[in-house]
């Protein structure tokens, strides 16, 4: 199991990293999703000892491994860049970190080609990487990084080279293999459906502080504060007043909220707002829903697909996800929910 413990780390004088602290166990995919300049990959590279840290510790089954140099941490690295040898053929590259151990012929070519099985590349030992496709790369990138067995693997934006279809076909493959190797992965990122996707536990970083951690599906039904919901876009995030009895007043209209803290009456807050069910299309105005508890009302002024779903925009710039499309100008009424955020 790889244990990080309060790592801080500063450049120029100005803090980086802030007290990080997480677990990876056997076989579980920790992703840290964050945008660039969050410290994710910097975070990574004292992981993987190409940088230290200013202070706090990475250990391995419980052995600090801050005297261990990157080579002998027995951790494999997959890049953005696939970072292949474009002189060495596909062989080669997939057995160059086992040539490096010393081990024998026979052994590494039975290494070699049990990987290339793992990536669905089992015809492509003679050929040359530099004729290969982007996916075809990072796959040969993938079984190199298979090939020596490693304790842990790292992987830094693996698929942000590759076009939308190639990324999602990769994607499915590489959570099979963590699945079936039981590896322990980070997995560093700033795609949300990638993060959503690959992970076990979900850490999302911010000014170089975990911000949220847990599991994607908790991460999703509660992300806990305005930034994580507005990073994600999970809905409207609005300020308001606690004007008491679990209410809020806000801009858009008095709603009362699902809280679990405790507000004194005048307090400011924030809250997200989205339907009920997430892709319920809510009904037209009428009578009897005008006093019905967290109605929202408007005109719709935009209608957007995405994925099954419509992203509808009313005239009061709020928006949400509905199964079925309305018509641009017509009145709707959207009953929601509208929860605390810290």
């Amino acid at each position: 199991m790889l244990e990080v413990r309060n790592l801080f780390k500063s450049y120029d004088g100005k803090p980086l990293l802030k007290d990080i602290s997480f677990q990876v166990g056997v076989g579980k995919t920790v992703c840290l999703l964050g945008a660039s300049g969050s410290g994710k990959s910097t975070l990574l590279k004292i992981v993987a000892g190409l940088e230290s840290p200013d202070s706090g510790s990475v250990l391995f089954d419980g052995h600090d491994l801050a005297n261990t140099p990157p080579h002998l941490r027995d951790f494999g690295l997959v890049f953005q860049d696939y970072a292949l040898f474009p002189h060495l053929d596909v062989y080669d590259n997939v057995a160059f970190g086992l040539k490096m151990r010393r081990m024998n012929q026979d052994e590494i070519a039975q290494r070699v080609a049990n990987s290339l099985e793992m990536v669905n590349l089992t015809e492509f030992e003679k050929r040359q990487v530099t004729d290969l496709s982007g996916g075809e790369q990072q796959r040969i990138a993938l079984a190199r990084a298979l090939a020596p067995r490693p304790r842990l693997l790292m992987f830094d934006e693996p698929l942000g080279a590759l076009d939308r279809t190639l990324r999602e076909d990769l994607l499915n493959e590489l959570r099979k293999i963590l699945h079936q190797t039981q590896i322990p992965a980070i997995y560093v990122t700033h795609d949300q459906e990638e993060a959503f996707a690959i992970a076990d536990r979900l850490l999302i970083l911010h000014d170089g502080i975990i911000v949220r951690e847990g599991h994607p599906a908790d991460v999703w039904s509660n992300p806990g504060s305005a930034f994580v919901a507005r990073f994600l876009g999970l809905g409207n995030v609005m300020e308001g007043k606690a004007i008491g009895n679990k209410k809020v007043e806000t801009a858009f209209g008095t709603f009362r909220i699902d809280c679990v803290h405790t507000h004194q009456k005048g307090d400011k807050v924030h809250v997200l707002v989205r339907p009920l069910t997430r892709v319920e299309r809510s009904e037209p105005l009428g009578e009897g829903r005008r006093n019905a508890v967290n109605l929202i009302q408007g005109i719709v002024t935009d209608i957007l697909f995405q994925q099954e779903r419509f992203k509808v925009t009313l005239d009061n710039g709020l928006y949400f996800y509905l199964s079925e499309s309305p018509k641009i100008g017509e009145k709707i009424a959207v009953q929601v929910k509208v929860e605390c955020l810290t």
